[in-house]
């Protein structure tokens, strides 16, 4: 849990973890309610402290959550949230309009879903994984599921992190199976921090234009 509040450049998954984690940080919550859809072990509770109530929804079995059941059927009133979150979720479930369409259901007219997903990424079932977006996939699904006052997607990593996460996650598969692992680690660090601040130099690297590279995207979308 601590290592998704404070991303490691060692980590492979730096490239999405840390932008995700400074949007987090950036969102104001204070006395709202919040559900958490795909709570998970609830890593970022301590990021939504001010918030007035945080319930968290996962699937049946995870004793972290307060409520279970299927993402497009979660057992909460309508409207009775005034900010839901769904971070890492979507790429796992079997049908991504059902969950906007639950997810827009749950919040309140005037409210925001904050949700966060992948755009490139390699392979990793939990226990499916079964999409990628672009930008404008994404803005389309929650246009076509929902009304919504504005919908905003932007990227969290750029091409050049992006980059840098692909060749990580591929030296860092071979260190492993060659019992090496420690060894990959500077490399990892250092792709991770080449690519961070290639893509704080260009600015055009961390927009969503023909041929760019987002490793996830970020949806702020408004009831």
């Amino acid at each position: 849990m601590s290592g998704r509040l404070s991303p490691a450049r060692t980590s492979v998954q730096y490239a999405v973890r840390k932008p995700l984690l400074d949007w987090l940080d950036a969102q104001d919550v204070r006395g709202l309610r919040v559900l958490d859809v795909g709570c998970g072990d609830r890593p970022y509770d301590a990021l939504l402290a001010g918030a007035a109530e945080i319930v968290g929804f996962d699937r049946p079995g995870n004793r972290y959550a307060d409520v279970h059941g299927s993402i497009d059927a979660i057992p909460v009133e309508d409207a009775s949230f005034d900010v839901v979150l769904c971070l890492q979720v979507l790429e796992h479930v079997p049908d991504p309009a059902a969950a906007v369409r639950e997810l827009r259901r749950t919040v309140k007219d005037g409210g925001r879903v904050l949700l966060s997903t992948h755009g490139v990424y390699p392979f990793h079932p939990n226990p499916d994984d079964l999409w990628r977006w672009t930008h404008q996939g994404l803005e389309r699904l929650f246009r076509a599921n929902g009304e919504w006052s504005s919908v905003t997607v932007r990227p969290g990593a750029g091409t050049a992190a992006t980059t840098a996460m692909l060749v990580a996650h591929a030296i860092d598969l071979l260190a492993k199976r060659a019992h090496l692992r420690p060894l990959g680690t500077p490399l990892v660090a250092l792709l991770n921090a080449a690519g961070e601040a290639l893509d704080r130099a260009v600015p055009l690297l961390r927009e969503p234009v023909p041929g760019s590279l987002n490793a996830n995207y970020h949806v702020e979308a408004v009831a």
